[in-house]
C-alpha cells in the first residue's frame, strides 16, 4: 500500500485560467490523422452561414487519442444510465458548402 509521501508525488496539480474555464461551444468536430497523430477541429457552424470558423484544434498521439475514446465511452455509458439514452439524428448530412449558395453550371 502505498504511503502519504507516494501518493502526494503522484498526484497532479492541474490549473485553468478564467478564460479557459468559460469553453467554447462546437457543433462539429472534423478528426484527421497522420502515422504520428490525431487532429481535432472543433467547430461552431451557424445555420444560414456560409462561413465558420475553427474554435479550438486538438493534437493528440495516436494512445492518447485512443484513451479519450475509451473516456468517452465510459462517459457516455455512465450518463445514459443515469439519464436514459442519447438519441442521435440518423446520419445527419452536412452540405460541404456549410449553407451556402450553391453553384450551378
Amino acid at each position: 500500500m502505498p504511503n502519504e509521501s507516494q501518493t502526494q508525488q503522484n498526484q497532479l496539480n492541474i490549473e485553468i485560467s478564467e478564460e479557459v474555464a468559460e469553453g467554447n461551444y462546437a457543433n462539429l468536430a472534423i478528426i484527421t490523422h497522420s502515422h504520428a497523430e490525431f487532429i481535432v477541429d472543433f467547430i461552431n457552424v451557424m445555420p444560414g452561414v456560409p462561413k465558420s470558423k475553427v474554435k479550438s484544434r486538438i493534437i493528440l498521439t495516436p494512445m492518447h487519442a485512443k484513451r479519450l475514446m475509451k473516456a468517452l465511452t465510459e462517459n457516455i455509458d455512465r450518463y445514459e444510465s443515469e439519464n436514459g439514452d442519447i438519441r442521435d439524428l440518423e446520419e445527419v448530412q452536412i452540405p460541404l458548402n456549410f449553407g451556402g449558395p450553391t453553384a450551378q453550371a
